[in-house]
């Protein structure tokens, strides 16, 4: 992934995606090149370090018979960044298992994951907060 364009040339960086896939760390580097005029982390970099990851860690965890799709997605920017900011994601068994059980009905589930993008003390930068559609695929039925 880290030569993946939009990350390659913002200075995202993926850090750690877990052997499982229900973990990854992503660090945003500030560099001249995707700084704001004010010199500080550009919004848009900010929002793309974290973009991916929810629905990238759901489609490995539930498997093939579902469809995984980023629905909504918000931001909020608490304090400026003025250096490398980093954004960390876990999927618990608990948050795979209901979404598998609401998915179950062939319905779709609608299911909100929060992030925080936080400094090199800890300090949060901003909120990110993804919305994901999951839906059990039909059936596939015996053509004659």
């Amino acid at each position: 992934m880290n030569i993946w364009p939009p990350f390659l040339f913002t200075g995202i960086r993926v850090q750690h995606i877990g052997e499982d896939w229900r973990s990854a760390r992503v660090v945003l580097r500030k560099r001249p090149w995707n700084r704001n005029f004010v010199n500080t982390q550009f919004g848009g970099s900010l929002f793309a370090m974290t973009d991916p990851f929810w629905m990238l860690l759901i489609m490995h965890a539930i498997g093939n018979d579902y469809f995984v799709w980023d629905k909504a997605a918000a931001i909020e920017f608490v304090k400026p960044g003025r250096g490398d900011v980093f954004a960390q994601f876990h999927l618990t068994d608990a948050d795979i298992q209901s979404l598998v059980d609401e998915a179950a009905s062939g319905g779709k589930v609608l299911h909100w994951f929060d992030t925080d993008v936080v400094d090199g003390s800890g300090e949060v930068i901003a909120r990110v907060r993804k919305q994901i559609y999951v839906r059990r695929k039909p059936p596939k039925t015996a053509t004659t």
